[in-house]
Order: C-alpha cells, then structure tokens, then sequence
C-alpha cells in the first residue's frame, strides 16, 4: 500500500476516534443560546450574580438545559380606582413607560395584559436575583403608587434561552 493511502487512512481513523470522544457537560454549548458560553460558565455567572438555577439533561435531545429562578408579578386590580379618565390616561401611559424601562433596562423579560376584565389584568415576568428585588422594582410602578393596581409575586422557574412560540 502506498504511503499516500496510508495517511489517509490514518487521518481518517483519528478523525472518527475525535467525533467519538464523549465530552463533558462543561464542554457542551448551552442548549438555544445565542452565545458560545458552556453550561457551566453561564451558570457560573448566574450563581455569582445571585440567581438561582439548576439544570436537567433533555431526554430528547441529550443537551443540558440550565433553569432559571424568575419572578412572576401578577398585577391586580387595586383599591384605588376610581381617578378620573384623564388622570387615568396618564398613569397608563406612566405604567406603559415603566415596562418599557424595566424591559430596556433588563429586569423584565415580557409583560402583558389579559384579556378578560377580571381581578388579575396582567403579568411581568422580572428577572432578577431576588423576589425582593423584584417586588421593589414592580411597586416602582406608577400605577401601583397610585393604587390602581396592587402586586402579588411568585418565584417561577423557565429554561434559559427558550424563546416564546
């Protein structure tokens, strides 16, 4: 056999012994997220930051998926409203700006109306390390100060990275 055929069969061989070799969970990209860190950096730098998390081998996929401890705020119909339209106008414009800020600032990840009239008009999902953290942040609300609408949280856990459908 030539020499040629026979580097190319050993170059063959070490590629496919390479494609084998199982590696670690520390080396395995985070499942749907949009950068190169491993799992166990992003959760590293999670826990630094004082998030809880955990994580679980997909079935399905084999990937390792980090959760997240977040904080649903469901926003309740307050004590407080009986303001005049204008005045309520205003506020609603003043709430709608906060989300935004929330939202731009990194502390809310969604929020939105429901759309039934009921006692429960809406949810924030905050993201931060703690409920406190959270509650501060939702009582900010231009629209909780003045009483038109109260907030009662919960620590929800979601899959880093899993976009909406």
């Amino acid at each position: 056999m030539e020499v040629k055929s026979l580097l190319k069969i050993g170059l063959l061989s070490i590629l496919l012994w390479a494609c084998k070799e199982e590696r670690t969970e520390e080396e395995l990209p985070v499942l749907r997220e949009e950068n190169s860190k491993t799992v166990s950096e992003l959760q590293a730098e999670l826990e630094e930051a004082g998030y809880l998390t955990m994580n679980y081998v997909d079935e399905k996929t084999k990937d390792t998926v980090i959760m997240q401890q977040y904080f649903i705020a469901f926003l309740k119909r307050g004590p407080n409203r009986d303001q005049p339209k204008e005045v309520a106008d205003s506020l609603q414009k003043l709430h709608l700006e906060h989300l935004g800020r929330m939202y731009d600032l990194g502390y809310a990840d969604i929020s939105g109306p429901f759309g039934d009239d009921g006692d429960i008009r809406g949810i924030t999902i905050y993201n931060t390390p703690t409920q406190h953290m959270a509650d501060s942040l939702a009582n900010l609300d231009p629209m909780v100060k003045a009483g038109r609408l109260s907030i009662e949280i919960h620590p929800w856990w979601a899959a880093k990275g899993f976009p909406l459908r």
